[in-house]
C-alpha cells in the first residue's frame, strides 16, 4: 500500500477545508485536503458571508473574486416581510414590513466603521469553486476529490489515515502531523466517539433550487434580499431567497424556495408532493420552474462534547451544526480554520510548544456554542411573528386574511395588534443586525495574556459591536497612511504567521525591543510605530488613537489572526521592553523562554 507524508491531512474540502487549505498554504505548511464528494457543492445552502470572514479572504487574496460574484450590497440591503406572493385577494403579496440588513448593503456607519471589508452573499455552489481555485494555485495537487477517509490511528508522533480512491477502488496511507475534521461530522467525530451535543431533528426542511422569473410577481424595492413570506391560504412560513448569478432582487435568475415540515411528515421525500407544495405556497398552480436541485436536511442545534482529540481537530460542521438562520453556520467554520492554523503553523516551525493547540478549543468551542443557540433563537422568532401576525395552519384562508388585514386597518382596536407585530419584527434585528455576534466576539485562553483587563459592559450583546483593544478581542479597524502616502487599514499589515506590534508615536522602544526578541526566540514579529502626527505610520482620522486603549508610549501586541494577545499602558516600569515582551511571547506561545525547536 502506497504511503504519502503531508504534515496536515484535511478531511473535507468544503468552506471549512478549502479555508484550511488556503490558509496553511500562506502560512508555509503543506497539506492534503480530500473529500469523499466528486467535486464542490451541489447544493446552494450558505450564502451570507460576513464581514470577519471577508477579512480572512482579504489576507487570502480571495475577497475581490467573491465580492464580483456575490450580491452587490445594493441587493443586500433589506429584509422583508410579505402576505405572501400571489391569491386571489388583494393582500396577496403585500409587504408587511421592511428591516435593514447586514449593515444595509455597507451603508450604516458602524459596519463601515467596523472593518474595511463589506458583508456580501454569494451561495455555497459558487463560493465553493471560487476557494478551490484559490486553493490549487497556491498548493497545486492538494486538493483532491472522491478520496473517502476510511480509517485513521494516532500514535505519539502523527497519525495515519487509510483513504480509498472511489474511482478506481484503491486505498493508499497518508501519514500527517495533525489531521483536521472539515468532513460535516460524516466520520472523523464519530470515529473519535465524539458525541454531538445538543437539540436534534429539531423540523425538517425542504429547500428547493429552481431556475424561473418571478419578477412579474413582485413590486418591492430590489433592495430586499431574502422574501419572509406569510401566505393566507397556508399560514406557513415561506422563503424565496434570489440566488443570481448575474441579476439579483425581483429579477433574480435563479432562487432558492425553503419550507419547513414537522419531522414525523413523510411526505417530504416525495419530490412531486414538495414541487406541490412549492406552486401552492407561492399561489402559482401553473408555475412551471426548471429544477435544479431539492433538498431534504433537519433543523439542528448542535456542539461536539471536544473539538480536539490528541493530534486531530474538529471544525465546520463535524464540531457545530447550526440553522441558517443568520448565516452563522459557514462564517463559524471559516474563523475555526483561521483560529487553528497558525497555532499548527507555529508548532510544525518550532515556533511554539505544542500545548498552544490545547487552546483552540476554549476559544472556538464557545463561540460555535453561542452562534448555535443564537441560530437557534432567530428561527424560533420567525415563528413567533406568525403568532403574533395571527396567521397559522389550522385556520382557514379566510380567518388568516381577516388577521393580516388588521395590518392596515385603521379601527383604533387594532392598534395594539399591530404595536405587537410590530415589536415582534423589530426583534428579528436579532438575526439581521447581530453585529457583536458576528464581530465583537472575545476569546478566553492561555494564548492571550490579560492581566485583569475584561471587555467594557455592552448594553446589547447581540447588536451592538464596540470595537477595542482588551486582549481576546478582534483587532479594531482603522485605516493608517504610509511613509510614501499609501493607505493599508490595519488588518492589511497581518503577515501570515507573524505577530503584529503597534506602538504608539513615542513607543519607539516597543519596536526595538520586538526586533531583537524576534531574533532571539525565532517568533517573527511585525513591529510599528502609529500616531496622529508622527509614527511609522500615521492615523490622519485618529481613528486607532481613539481605539487603541493605551498611551503615546504604550503598545498593542496582536496575534496573526488578527486578534489582541496582549497590551501595555506605557513602557516598562521595571526592565527593558525586549524583556516584557520575551515575558509575554514566552506565555503566548507555551514554551520556555529559549523556544528550542519542537519536533517536526
Amino acid at each position: 500500500m502506497t504511503q504519502y507524508d503531508v504534515p496536515v491531512l484535511i478531511a473535507g474540502a468544503g468552506g471549512a477545508g478549502l479555508t484550511a487549505s488556503m490558509l496553511l498554504s500562506d502560512l508555509g505548511i503543506d497539506s492534503l485536503a480530500i473529500s469523499s464528494a466528486p467535486g464542490t457543492s451541489v447544493l446552494p445552502k450558505a450564502h451570507v458571508v460576513q464581514q470577519r470572514s471577508m477579512e480572512i479572504y482579504r489576507r487570502l487574496g480571495v475577497a475581490d473574486d467573491i465580492y464580483t460574484k456575490g450580491t452587490p450590497p445594493e441587493n443586500m440591503a433589506r429584509t422583508g416581510w410579505y402576505a405572501g406572493l400571489q391569491g386571489d385577494h388583494e393582500i396577496y403579496g403585500r409587504e408587511i414590513a421592511v428591516q435593514e440588513s447586514w449593515g444595509a448593503g455597507y451603508t450604516d456607519p458602524a459596519w463601515i466603521a467596523a472593518s474595511p471589508c463589506r458583508q456580501t452573499n454569494l451561495p455555497q455552489i459558487r463560493l465553493e469553486p471560487v476557494l478551490l481555485e484559490h486553493a490549487l494555485k497556491k498548493n497545486p495537487g492538494g486538493v483532491k476529490f472522491n478520496q473517502e477517509l476510511i480509517d485513521f490511528v494516532q500514535d505519539d508522533d502523527g497519525v495515519t489515515s487509510t483513504i480509498r480512491d472511489r474511482e478506481t477502488d484503491e486505498t493508499y496511507t497518508v501519514r500527517s502531523q495533525y489531521p483536521l475534521g472539515a468532513d460535516g461530522g460524516r466520520m472523523v467525530g464519530n470515529h473519535l466517539g465524539i458525541e454531538m451535543q445538543g437539540e436534534r431533528n429539531i423540523l425538517y426542511s425542504v429547500s428547493i433550487h429552481f431556475t424561473a422569473d418571478l419578477s412579474q410577481y413582485m413590486n418591492d424595492d430590489p433592495s430586499v434580499l431574502i422574501r419572509w413570506m406569510w401566505p393566507a391560504h397556508s399560514g406557513l412560513l415561506t422563503l424565496l431567497v434570489p440566488m443570481g448569478p448575474e441579476k439579483w432582487g425581483r429579477d433574480s435568475e435563479e432562487w432558492v424556495f425553503h419550507l419547513n415540515y414537522a419531522t414525523e411528515d413523510k411526505r417530504v421525500f416525495d419530490d412531486e408532493a414538495m414541487i406541490a407544495d412549492m406552486k401552492h405556497a407561492l399561489g402559482l398552480p401553473d408555475f412551471e420552474p426548471e429544477i435544479h436541485k431539492i433538498t431534504r436536511w433537519t433543523f439542528e442545534a448542535l456542539v461536539a462534547e471536544r473539538f480536539q482529540e490528541h493530534r486531530t481537530f474538529l471544525l465546520g460542521d463535524a464540531a457545530h451544526r447550526h440553522g441558517p438562520t443568520g448565516g452563522l453556520g459557514l462564517n463559524t467554520a471559516i474563523q475555526d480554520a483561521d483560529n487553528l492554523t497558525w497555532k499548527i503553523a507555529q508548532v510544525l516551525k518550532g515556533q511554539a510548544s505544542p500545548a498552544l493547540l490545547n487552546t483552540y478549543e476554549p476559544e472556538r468551542q464557545p463561540v460555535a456554542a453561542r452562534n448555535v443557540r443564537r441560530s437557534t433563537e432567530n428561527a424560533m422568532n420567525h415563528i413567533n411573528i406568525g403568532a403574533m401576525l395571527g396567521v397559522s395552519p389550522t385556520q382557514s384562508e379566510k380567518e388568516n386574511i381577516a388577521s393580516l388585514q388588521r395590518l392596515w386597518s385603521d379601527d383604533p382596536t387594532d392598534k395594539e395588534y399591530k404595536a405587537r407585530v410590530r415589536f415582534a419584527i423589530a426583534s428579528q434585528s436579532m438575526e439581521f443586525s447581530e453585529h457583536n455576534v458576528e464581530f465583537g466576539y472575545h476569546y478566553d485562553s492561555s494564548a492571550i495574556v490579560a492581566i485583569g483587563e475584561i471587555p467594557p459592559p455592552n448594553p446589547d450583546e447581540m447588536r451592538l459591536y464596540q470595537p477595542g483593544t482588551v486582549p481576546g478581542s478582534p483587532v479594531p479597524h482603522a485605516w493608517l497612511d504610509g511613509p510614501d502616502g499609501e493607505r493599508k487599514a490595519i488588518v492589511d499589515l497581518l503577515v501570515p504567521g507573524e505577530y503584529l506590534l503597534l506602538a504608539g508615536e513615542d513607543g519607539a522602544a516597543w519596536v526595538a525591543g520586538a526586533q531583537q526578541v524576534a531574533s532571539q526566540l525565532n517568533v517573527p514579529i511585525n513591529a510599528y510605530t502609529i500616531g496622529h502626527v508622527s509614527g511609522d505610520l500615521l492615523d490622519p482620522r485618529s481613528a486607532w488613537v481613539n481605539q487603541r486603549g493605551h498611551g503615546p508610549a504604550g503598545v498593542v501586541l496582536i496575534r496573526p489572526d488578527g486578534f489582541v494577545a496582549w497590551r501595555s499602558q506605557d513602557l516598562p516600569a521595571a526592565g527593558t521592553t525586549a524583556e516584557a515582551l520575551t515575558g509575554v511571547l514566552t506565555q503566548l506561545s507555551h514554551r520556555n523562554a529559549d523556544l528550542t525547536p519542537a519536533t517536526q
